[in-house]
């Protein structure tokens, strides 16, 4: 059988869409790579060695296909903020962000095993959090939106009454860098402008 030749390391839907609002066409399939097998150092490092363990898990099993990956993590002060599993974590969370700054790290793999190619590297943004107050906090709670969210919201959702403002990539916060995503894939030919068409070429 034919490997796909564009192929998402991830079964993220946010990440699926940044991808298809980017013109690409390409196939899912997520990485079955033991993410806690890499122990936690520091952000941009951890989220790079993810990204590239996940490409690689996928891109070993489809040698002839281009493979993209990503890790994401949103960190405050010293420490990370995963996914929210109760209402009083989620309100903590939120409680902590509110009018602070922090940061969402995502690092983002680019793997052709024919090719030899294996390209990572990281993105940060700081993100800033308007002061909420403990309506606002209860009533996005209660939208059930941060539940499955790392720093219990999401950006492109209800989430985006949230933040004040961001410093940097606006898709990197989403998941998924899309500019440096679509900058390696010209760069190295596995894309192509296509002048006059919706979405970009592939081969």
């Amino acid at each position: 059988m034919t490997s796909p030749y564009l192929i998402l390391a991830s079964a993220s839907p946010r990440r699926r869409y940044l991808l298809e609002q980017a013109g690409l066409s390409f196939t899912v399939i997520p990485s079955a790579f033991d993410e806690e097998a890499v122990p936690f150092t520091e952000p941009e490092s951890h989220v790079k060695a993810l990204a590239r363990g996940k490409t690689a898990e996928v891109g070993n099993r489809h040698p002839g296909s281009w493979v993209i990956g990503a890790d994401t993590e949103v960190t405050f002060g010293d420490g990370v903020l995963g996914k929210p599993k109760s209402m009083d974590k989620a309100r903590e969370m939120l409680r902590r962000l509110s009018g602070q700054t922090h940061q969402v790290f995502t690092g983002y793999c680019l793997y052709s095993k024919l090719r030899n190619v294996d390209r990572c590297d990281a993105v940060r943004t700081d993100v800033v959090f308007k002061r909420l107050s403990e309506e606002e906090i209860e009533w996005y709670i209660h939208t059930d939106e941060p539940f499955d969210k790392a720093g219990a919201y999401a950006i492109q959702g209800l989430g985006a009454a949230l933040v004040r403002r961001i410093n940097g990539s606006y898709t990197n916060v989403v998941g998924l860098p899309v500019c440096e995503i679509v900058e390696w894939l010209i760069r190295e030919g596995a894309a192509s402008f296509d002048i006059g068409q919706s979405g970009l070429a592939l081969p």
